[in-house]
């Protein structure tokens, strides 16, 4: 779970600010808190730029689209940028969200992300208030340090035999 550095918005923060925020930290999403700081939804890229209007001039691109195609689908996030202009996080959030708790183990958060098709999952405590994220980033590190506990392990059971 990230506890250090989680970049969070409220509802009213504007798109424009929540694009920077995304693009400045190199972060996909951001956790929508209230003025508590407990969590009431979650904004991603996907949600601000609502892509899915794009995607069909992509699609009939095929896989190697040509590159005034290419430039097209810029121009189209281009506009869908500027049509977003004073609209706010409120607007186009997810508000029915997944969350987990700190004692939630690792298996069953993975379980989440991966059969929801989320990247992110906002931890909360009892009253809801946001201590933390568990992203797909935070399995691949699980996992890699049970491989490297794992080969850890065989290499002391090899030298002692």
């Amino acid at each position: 779970m990230t506890k250090k550095h989680v970049f969070t918005c409220q509802a009213d923060t504007s798109i424009d600010e929540a694009l920077e925020l995304l693009v400045e930290h190199r972060i996909t999403g951001l956790p929508v808190v209230d003025d508590e700081g407990k969590v009431i939804g979650v904004v991603s890229d996907y949600d601000m730029l609502t892509l899915n209007n794009v995607s069909g001039s992509m699609e009939a691109a095929g896989i190697f689209p040509t590159a005034s195609q290419d430039w097209e689908a810029f121009h189209e996030v281009q506009k869908l940028i500027l049509k977003n202009t004073g609209k706010t996080v409120a607007d186009v959030m997810t508000s029915n969200l997944l969350v987990v708790r700190p004692e939630t183990n690792i298996e069953a958060a993975a379980r989440i992300l991966l059969e929801k098709k989320v990247r992110r999952l906002p931890v909360v405590d009892e009253t809801g208030a946001l201590i933390g994220m568990f992203t797909r980033g935070d399995v691949i590190k699980a996992a890699l340090r049970a491989r490297n506990a794992a080969k850890a392990a065989a290499n002391g059971n090899g030298n002692q035999n």
